[in-house]
């Protein structure tokens, strides 16, 4: 379990031994100009940059990939929690969309740069103090992502059965071990509602209506599957506030519910699609999801075993319960609403209550036995961020930066130094400190979005480099330049057994070997003790 990448390598050695990453196809990535450029004199005499990515998702990679591109000297050493690299393309994606994944194999060909270090099993904040990092690196890069979702604040949210987050119910499926004992209860009835109407409930629809043996060749974990088989789930409710054009599911999940064989959708009502001239005048991709909907499904609804809709204009209240059986989850009460009359067909259109005749408020109970709420991730700050002074911002789950990923503090901060925005606009970041992926930006957008958003704060870090020592997290006397192995032994002493990129490749090999015996890509690991159990 040693780390032999890049410990104490000097600038010219690194130059020298390194190799450039492979090409990869351009959809993966987009054209890069990997010029060389001048390394500051201050890193070119001493050592190589240092930089630690906190987090091994699509932003951490990304990121990566674009900084040992740009910056010659570069020796990065990413972060992770878990013992296993790839965050949200492991644990976030649908099991039954491998080609999304295909980014993982571009992640490791960064992986096998001499200049780049894995460290996982290491929980910064919790098992390892945050601050440890600052002596030993020229720039720390926050991309952990958003590990918690958003709530709908209603009565019986809190619920301990029939309730459930779309977010835990992902990582469940897909085997991450902070989820593992869900355990959700899909026995209870035929109806499930899911609030929310973004890509992420209509994964967890299309799961919850596939037929379990289109699963098995997947890489769904093996309980999930028997979960699944056992389910008496038939009808599924996609519940949006909005109407149809504000929703924010992309083309292709709505293409693959419609799809599933077996699986009848209920038709959209006309009057909630705008007038033909306001489609035709629509942009393409959304026209073209626009007709998809209108098209509707060609199954048969009299001989489909299973039925799903996408409800708009409607918002949860309440759950309630049966009066015969009080841990059973009867209904969702929702009150209706409409579209701002005045532009009800921008994608910005915003709603307000529905009212009746009488003067009271349009309401509609939805039956069901299993409810999710998927209504958004959140990014949480790390314990320890205010020890290096990065803020954050609580009500957007996001650290403040300067839109290029440079994180920024009020003006007043006098550790700060002062920048321009594009729009003249001034001020203060802290030297040294960036972030990228959804704790940059917030949770939205593909892992494609992730991409951009990566480079553009690796971008930035790299013309930070070119300024000599101004924007690096140390004065020259304050830093080691050691990178891991000035953290090292702090975190052996704590008790941290951290584990690197041949570890990863280990259990990797094991998974797929378990995987092999029952027809399937691989088999994860569902608990933490399980993948170091096999070092």
């Amino acid at each position: 379990m040693g780390f032999t990448r890049a410990p104490y390598i000097c600038a010219q050695c690194t130059i020298r031994f390194s190799h450039p990453l492979r090409p990869v196809p351009r959809r993966a990535f987009p054209p890069l100009r990997l010029q060389r450029r001048d390394i500051s004199q201050a890193v070119q005499a001493e050592r190589p940059f240092r930089v630690a990515i906190v987090g091994s998702g699509p932003a951490g990679f990304y990121a990566a990939y674009r900084l040992l591109g740009k910056v010659d000297d570069a020796v990065v050493d990413m972060y992770e929690k878990l013992p296993v690299p790839f965050g949200l393309a492991r644990y976030g994606v649908a099991p039954d969309h491998p080609e999304v994944k295909n980014c993982e194999e571009k992640f490791t060909e960064v992986a096998e740069s001499p200049r780049f270090n894995f460290i996982g099993n290491v929980e910064l904040g919790e098992t390892l103090p945050l601050q440890v990092l600052k002596p030993h690196y020229d720039a720390i890069l926050f991309a952990y992502g958003a590990p918690k979702d958003k709530r709908l604040g209603i009565q019986g949210e809190d619920a301990l059965h029939s309730v459930y987050s779309a977010r835990e119910f992902v990582g469940w499926y897909n085997g991450l071990p902070e989820h593992r004992d869900l355990a959700p209860d899909l026995t209870a009835g035929g109806d499930a509602v899911i609030i929310g109407q973004g890509n992420v409930a209509l994964d967890v629809a299309r799961i919850l209506l596939s037929d379990v043996d289109r699963l098995r060749q997947t890489d769904i974990a093996d309980y999930a599957l028997d979960a699944l088989s056992r389910s008496k789930i038939n009808r599924v409710r996609v519940v949006g506030r909005r109407g149809p054009l504000q929703a924010s599911f992309t083309i292709k999940e709505v293409r693959e519910l419609l799809q599933l064989p077996g699986v009848s959708f209920e038709p959209i009502r006309r009057e909630l699609f705008p007038p033909e001239d306001v489609i035709s005048a629509l942009p393409r991709a959304q026209k073209r999801l626009i007709q998809l909907l209108a098209k509707g499904s060609t199954n048969d609804p009299t001989t489909a075993t299973k039925s799903w809709s996408l409800d708009f204009l409607l918002s949860p209240e309440c759950l309630n319960w049966s009066p015969v059986a009080p841990y059973r989850l009867s209904h969702v009460r929702c009150h209706r609403n409409e579209l701002d009359p005045e532009n009800p067909f921008s994608p910005s259109s915003k709603v307000t209550t529905k009212y009746l005749s009488s003067g009271k408020e349009a309401k509609v109970n939805l039956p069901a036995n299993t409810f999710f709420r998927s209504v958004g991730y959140k990014s949480l700050p790390l314990p320890g961020l205010g020890d290096l002074e990065v803020p954050f911002d609580d009500s957007r789950g996001v650290i403040p930066n300067d839109g290029f990923g440079r994180v920024t503090v009020p003006l007043t901060t006098e550790s700060g130094t002062h920048d321009k925005l594009p729009d003249g606009s001034v001020i203060s970041h802290l030297p040294g400190l960036y972030c990228a992926g959804w704790v940059k930006r917030g949770p939205t957008g593909v892992i494609a979005t992730t991409m951009t958003d990566a480079f553009s704060t690796a971008d930035a870090i790299a013309a930070d480099v070119s300024k000599s020592g101004n924007s690096l997290l140390n004065a020259s006397h304050e830093r080691t330049g050691l990178g891991w192995e000035g953290v090292r032994a702090e975190a052996e002493q704590l008790g941290v057994r951290a584990t690197s990129w041949e570890d990863w490749e280990r259990i990797d090999r094991a998974e797929r070997e378990r995987g092999s015996q029952n027809g399937k890509i691989r088999e994860k690991f569902g608990r933490v003790e399980e993948m170091l159990g096999v070092l």
